[in-house]
């Protein structure tokens, strides 16, 4: 998640614990904390895939962030005790704080090591797209009312109603995505379609409209379903280009980066290189993450050894317009297939 809603996030638990002996400072307390674990985008691994990849890794493991509340608890309590409030008050406190970041990192289409350093793949639940104003208000109302009128001898109910009202939401995207990929899925059925691996996501800044990726061998299909459609869903097919992954067998890259993203990939060749994108992220024809693996080298491929992230166009005001007009409209559909072939062109 964006991390202005990460430090409202910490903002808002510690104050609804501890704010009412720590007053505003509880707001700060929190926020900082709230974003500690994002403080691992500094840290350079060596290439870009490697810094997409070891992000969101040891900084969000659970493993790592109950020891770390364990250490903050004993140190805070060393340095500035308070006699008011136990210490096991505080260490809930801020392994609350550090657990429900990631915890709501998970729910985006990214990606979460959460059970670092152990091998699993990275947790993605890939309900809530990473901005949305609708978890993040509720937040920002009750850490506002928190500057404003004070939380010192205050029962924070403000804050434990945000809090609801925020995990509420999550679960209104849980039951959109299920909504999504159930209409999806009839239709697939319907179709005799055998999909290898399906993804499902919340187009931008809302969770009303979905994107389903269906992928089947060397395509794949995509389609949009809102909570207002009365007809079922399209499938609209797009080649994937499944062929060049052979090219790649040797890309250490190319293999950590099907890891972190379960192979919701789609190899293009543009301009003698070989380009990867991951689908899970952005929107139809617009992903953020996509990264040159290999160059034409006479009949064949030659991996590149530094692997660099394309630079990301700007998002389209007018497309961004038409997905909210879709969230109301199911027809005229958008065209998927058009905007998908942009990947296909140079940049």
């Amino acid at each position: 998640m964006d991390s202005i809603t990460q430090a409202l996030l910490g903002a808002t638990v510690q104050a609804s614990l501890l704010g009412r002996w720590q007053g505003r400072k509880a707001l700060l307390y929190g926020a900082a904390l709230g974003t500690l674990p994002d403080l691992d985008v500094v840290i350079d691994y060596g290439d870009a895939i490697a810094d997409m990849t070891y992000h969101r890794g040891f900084s969000h493991s659970l493993f790592v962030l109950g020891s770390l509340a364990v250490a903050l608890a004993w140190l805070a309590r060393r340095i500035r005790p308070d006699p008011n409030y136990s210490s096991r008050r505080l260490f809930l406190t801020i392994w609350l704080v550090l657990m429900t970041h990631v915890l709501l990192d998970a729910f985006t289409s990214y990606g979460t090591q959460l059970f670092w350093p152990l091998t699993a793949p990275p947790v993605a639940w890939s309900s809530v797209f990473i901005i949305d104003p609708l978890y993040s208000v509720p937040l920002l109302l009750a850490v506002l009312s928190g500057m404003i009128v004070g939380v010192k001898d205050r029962r924070p109910r403000w804050a434990a109603s945000a809090l609801m009202l925020s995990s509420l939401y999550l679960g209104f995207t849980l039951a959109g995505k299920q909504m999504a990929e159930q209409r999806v899925e009839a239709v697939m059925n319907a179709q005799g379609i055998q999909a290898s691996q399906l993804f499902s996501t919340p187009t931008p800044f809302n969770s009303l409209l979905w994107r389903i990726i269906v992928i089947e061998d060397d395509h794949y299909y995509e389609s949009l379903v809102s909570w207002f459609d009365e007809q079922p869903p399209k499938l609209v097919s797009i080649p994937r280009g499944e062929r060049f992954a052979t090219a790649l067998s040797e890309s250490r890259q190319h293999a950590r980066l099907q890891w972190f993203t379960g192979g919701v990939l789609r190899y293009d060749d543009v301009g003698g290189q070989l380009l990867v994108t991951d689908l899970r992220l952005g929107m139809t024809g617009f992903h953020p993450f996509r990264f040159a693996l290999a160059e034409r080298n006479g009949e064949g491929w030659e991996l590149i050894p530094f692997v660099e992230r394309l630079p990301t166009e700007h998002a389209n005001l007018d497309r961004l317009k038409q997905i909210w007009q879709r969230i109301w409209q199911q027809q005229p559909g958008l065209p998927l297939a058009e905007w998908a072939a942009d990947l296909d062109r140079p940049g």
